[in-house]
């Protein structure tokens, strides 16, 4: 567990970031996609990933950024930098204006569980051939795998920024950072953080930037840096990949989470909030909101159980679901849309 100790000037400094970082975000995904459990959570973007992987200059890219960087945990804080939000290009260039020192120190520290190589050795010695070669991978894999999903993911970014804005407007910071996601809590004047490291921090006075990535993985990231604000990038939920332009209407009408929130009760079923908050990778608060708000559309019933209360799809719901499949038209269903809160 990392907790970080925000004093006034972070508090008062809390904001999002302006866009998802091209470099950083490539980055994050290609370990992302390494996980087989944690890729089936999106099987048509690893397909695409497989596919892509299998031919040509993506397959050696592939190959070059899988034995350079870890499987799974922490990445060296150097590749995934403050700058270079505009392009690829720009975090690339960023990435090879890292003094040597700090590649070797962070390189080394993440090769700590992983077998010395020849090239692992020459990238943590910031050779500037292997340092080309691996800013030419980054570049092959996000054009073949990501560039033509990114439309995709900034609109699933800016959707995620709404939410959060109207629950910042709402219930302040509490309100906020309860929203973020389950591994993340916030007993003032500590954030506690389930990440790939641990320990206590103090803020650094110059705030927290707010990321949210839907691949980042299955664990909120935290970069800490001294004279710069703290990046926290947390995970949310997948985008429907390939309907920006044209298809997604359920994900245009309700929202991308609360879409994904009704197509996960469609699948599985009856849904407690608990289980349904981890399935959609979201806070509890947050499934609550979401199931509250499709219940007084009248596409979801809830009923207690116990201590819990069960979501299940009301007849409504279940046809919206099923989008056209059965003749359903938005445009000719009476009374609809429904008023969402």
């Amino acid at each position: 567990m990392l907790r970080l100790q925000l004093g006034p000037a972070d508090l008062c400094r809390v904001r999002f970031a302006d866009r998802l970082h091209p470099v950083g975000t490539a980055l994050l995904a290609g370990q992302w996609l390494r996980d087989p459990t944690v890729a089936a959570l999106a099987p048509a973007l690893a397909e695409r990933a497989a596919t892509v992987e299998r031919t040509g200059t993506a397959r050696a890219a592939t190959a070059t950024l899988r034995h350079l960087l870890p499987a799974r945990g922490r990445l060296p804080d150097f590749v995934t930098p403050w700058a270079g939000l505009e392009s690829v290009e720009a975090g690339l260039e960023a990435i090879r204006a890292t003094p040597a020192g700090r590649i070797r120190a962070e390189a080394t520290a993440s090769y700590a569980q992983t077998a010395v190589t020849p090239l692992r050795r020459r990238f943590a010695d910031a050779d500037p051939e292997v340092l080309g070669l691996f800013g030419g991978a980054v570049r092959t894999w996000f054009d073949a795998v990501l560039a033509p999903l990114w439309p995709d993911l900034t609109g699933a970014y800016r959707q995620q920024l709404t939410c959060a804005s109207h629950r910042l407007a709402q219930h302040g910071l509490d309100g906020l950072f309860a929203g973020l996601h389950p591994a993340i809590r916030w007993r003032e004047p500590v954030l506690e953080v389930r990440t790939w490291w641990s320990g206590d921090l103090s803020g650094t006075g110059h705030g927290l930037i707010l990321l949210p990535s839907p691949l980042a993985g299955p664990r909120p990231r935290v970069l800490v840096q001294p004279g710069h604000p703290i990046l926290l990038v947390y995970p949310t939920v997948l985008p429907s990949f390939g309907t920006t332009a044209g298809g997604d209407s359920l994900g245009r009408l309700l929202g991308t989470t609360r879409a994904l929130v009704l197509r996960r009760l469609a699948v599985d079923g009856g849904m407690t909030t608990t289980v349904l908050s981890q399935a959609v990778g979201i806070s509890l608060s947050s499934a609550s909101e979401h199931a509250t708000a499709l219940r007084s559309a009248g596409l979801v019933a809830s009923e207690r159980e116990g201590g819990a209360v069960r979501h299940h799809l009301t007849a409504l719901g279940a046809q919206l679901s099923r989008g056209s499949s059965e003749g359903w038209r938005l445009g000719h269903a009476p009374g609809w849309p429904p008023a969402l809160p």
